[in-house]
């Protein structure tokens, strides 16, 4: 089969390799189409290899069950479904209340391995994968729904984590309106009556998030704060959606939500919000306000974003790639110029 690897740190290549054979407990999926996530992008810098033989990237899979590995029971050749990314234990404390996400077999890391991040991912014509992680999606378009194994998997199980706070007259902010950020704005206006800012550096993006649902869009500027201060009678926003994750996102994000508000980090850019310990006030996070680095989320959170997107309630923008262009589709996402989500088909 022809499968896009990482080789080298930096380095993708389309290769030949054999088709996996599914393993005890496991399907083998013919994949109908991989999304590309800005995780890939760091998996791809990173200055060291993942392990020691190539990698195959991908953790954003839908297609159809090809064959199945002895006690793959509940499942028939033929269904279409996508795949769940945390492949976690299913016996811990953790996995049996539903938060598969922070397997306890993971350790402190708290991240259970995932395809295309350890084991072999979707980018190729076939993946072998837990048949616990297979999650139907019915005549869902394969390129429509792939997207939704992490671009809304992650947005949904964040919002659902500020809930409280996202009462009838609230306001909640989304930091960024790409691959994500524009999915988390559609989630929130199918779950809930806040009132949605959007902020992003890119005009293009900005408009995307007017597309999705946004009822006000700010450009990321230094004054970015003091106009959600504005909006919001200078209390702040009751929640707070980071969805890039830098130092100026981070800041904004502390700068901007409200007391006894929700600070989610979601986005992976390693900024640092400069939290202290002193008293609240002023530029500073204020009394009350949680903050929560949020990773992924439950098969639940996946199968609510499923029906969600089979209702019509959300859908991914996505553009669409040749496996074989996949190095380009790269690039352009690390260039800032795909619109919603890239995505490879065999």
């Amino acid at each position: 089969m022809r499968a896009l690897q990482l080789t080298e740190p930096g380095r993708l290549e389309i290769r030949d390799v054999p088709i996996p054979e599914p393993g005890p407990g496991e399907l083998l999926i013919r994949v109908g189409a991989s999304g590309i996530c800005h995780s890939d992008l760091h998996v791809l810098h990173l200055p060291f290899k993942v392990r020691d033989e190539p990698l195959i990237l991908g953790h954003e899979i839908a297609g159809t069950i090809a064959a199945l590995g002895d006690r793959a029971e509940g499942h028939t050749t033929g269904e279409r479904g996508i795949v769940y990314l945390c492949w976690s234990c299913g016996k811990c404390p953790e996995c049996a209340s539903g938060n598969e996400n922070v397997c306890r077999a993971a350790g402190r890391v708290a991240m259970p391995p995932c395809p295309g991040l350890g084991p072999d991912g979707g980018m190729a014509e076939y993946v072998a994968v837990p048949a616990g992680s297979f999650v139907p999606i019915g005549d869902m378009d394969f390129v429509a729904a792939a997207p939704l194994a992490d671009a809304a998997l992650t947005s949904y199980h964040a919002i659902r984590g500020a809930r409280d706070q996202l009462y009838p007259g609230s306001t909640a902010v989304v930091i960024g309106a790409g691959g994500l950020g524009h999915v988390g704005i559609q989630i929130l206006r199918a779950l809930t009556a806040t009132r949605i800012v959007a902020v992003d550096t890119d005009p293009d993006k900005r408009d995307l998030a007017v597309e999705c649902g946004a009822h006000e869009v700010l450009a990321a500027t230094a004054d970015t704060a003091d106009r959600i201060l504005e909006l919001t009678g200078g209390r702040g926003a009751e929640a707070v959606f980071d969805f890039v994750g830098v130092d100026a996102t981070a800041q904004l994000a502390v700068r901007s939500v409200g007391p006894n508000g929700a600070y989610r980090m979601i986005g992976l850019g390693d900024g640092d919000p400069g939290i202290t310990a002193g008293p609240a006030g002023g530029p500073g996070l204020p009394w009350g306000a949680t903050v929560r680095k949020s990773y992924g989320g439950t098969k639940r959170d996946l199968i609510d974003s499923v029906a969600l997107a089979r209702a019509g309630s959300i859908e991914v923008r996505t553009q669409q790639f040749a496996l074989e262009d996949g190095a380009n589709a790269y690039v352009l996402l690390e260039q800032g110029r795909i619109r919603g989500r890239a995505v490879l088909v065999p």
